[in-house]
């Protein structure tokens, strides 16, 4: 089984999207969830490393979905998503903890990068490297 990571997003297209932009040679295990309420069940039921969430969804919407890990201190790392890109709701998400903001469409060279600057991803070459030398 691989790094667990939950993707919320209300669109299909989205959510599909967001997986294909993780880097090909890491060894995840995805889980999808179509909206907050959907996200937070599987955040209190099982542990994920990584949380890709949208802001704007029907039901409970990605600030929500951060207010409520933050209060029942949920341990997950958490990238914004979203199309929302006003800088008083990037500021709000990192005041709740998200590690990053994304704007969609995402792109895979920059959510390498986040995901490369926050230590969680390594890119396989370099940990095979890193074993030969030992």
């Amino acid at each position: 089984m691989g790094f667990p990571i939950l993707i919320c997003d209300d669109s299909l297209l989205a959510r599909k999207s967001a997986k294909r932009a993780l880097p090909d040679d890491w060894d995840t295990s995805v889980t999808f969830a179509s909206n907050g309420v959907e996200a937070v069940e599987l955040l209190r039921q099982q542990h994920y490393g990584l949380l890709l969430l949208d802001l704007t969804m029907p039901q409970m919407d990605g600030v929500e979905v951060l207010e409520v890990i933050r209060q029942e201190k949920l341990e997950v790392f958490v990238i914004v998503i979203s199309g929302d890109i006003q800088p008083q709701m990037r500021e709000r998400v990192m005041q709740l903890g998200a590690l990053a903001f994304i704007a969609k469409p995402v792109s895979p060279e920059q959510l390498q990068q986040v995901l490369t600057d926050f230590g969680l991803y390594r890119e396989q070459r370099a940990m095979q490297e890193n074993l030969s030398y030992a």
